[in-house]
């Protein structure tokens, strides 16, 4: 698994989250401005957002891993029509592998505290971040 810790790791983090660890998770283009309610900050896109700096994004932690596949993200990019084809595909990415153990720490960090999903995607109904979401609210399945 490729964590990669950024400085200012910690940004705005309140204390552990104490109710629904489901209910401390949101999702944020990473375009928008840190804000303290984030919680960590995680960015889940394989590639660095274009004109972003590591600063200006205030992202604790950045897990490429659990991006999904380039072939995956070629193969539907652009087509939201086949939306319900990539969650199955990328959900089944998410079981195994580096995007499994990725997916794991994620599990083990919302635990802890609230979290952020930054995606840098500009359809915001249709990308990896609310796959992903939608994949742990069902229990990772």
């Amino acid at each position: 698994m490729k964590a990669v810790f950024l400085a200012g790791e910690g940004y705005g983090r309140p204390g552990p989250s104490h109710g629904d660890p489901m209910a401390s998770l949101q999702l944020k283009r990473v375009y928008q401005a840190p804000e303290a309610s984030d919680g960590t900050r995680i960015l889940v896109d394989r590639l660095w957002p274009r004109g972003v700096t590591k600063e200006k994004a205030g992202i604790d932690l950045w897990l490429k891993d659990i991006a999904p596949s380039d072939a995956l993200r070629k193969r539907f990019h652009g087509k939201p029509q086949d939306w319900n084809a990539f969650c199955v595909a990328y959900a089944e990415e998410l079981e195994s592998g580096a995007a499994g153990a990725a997916a794991a720490e994620l599990r083990e960090r919302l635990s802890e505290g609230p979290l952020t999903l930054l995606y840098a995607a500009r359809d915001e109904a249709h990308n990896n971040a609310v796959a992903l979401k939608a994949w742990l609210e069902r229990g990772g399945t």
